[in-house]
């Protein structure tokens, strides 16, 4: 199943969370993502308060599991893939 991230490439906290499945997908593990940039794009930013109840990014959608912050984002992540 392919992950969502909303997000856009100036937040440094994005930048976190792309850089672990970066990490991740170097050490092997099939990382499929989608990267949703909100930025400049109403509908998309709609979308993530729709999605997370709030307007900020990075937020991760796995399935029935969304993250709306990189101290949550981050950890879900290392568990998800290094089980």
């Amino acid at each position: 199943m392919m992950m969502r991230l909303y997000q856009f490439e100036e937040c440094p906290y994005c930048h976190m969370v792309r850089q672990k499945l970066s990490d991740l997908a170097q050490e092997g593990h099939d990382i499929r993502v989608e990267l949703v940039y909100v930025i400049k794009d109403r509908a998309k930013r709609k979308e993530v308060i729709a999605v997370s109840g709030q307007p900020s990014v990075p937020v991760l959608v796995d399935g029935d599991v969304v993250l709306d912050d990189e101290e949550k984002i981050l950890p879900y992540l290392e568990k998800k893939f290094n089980k």
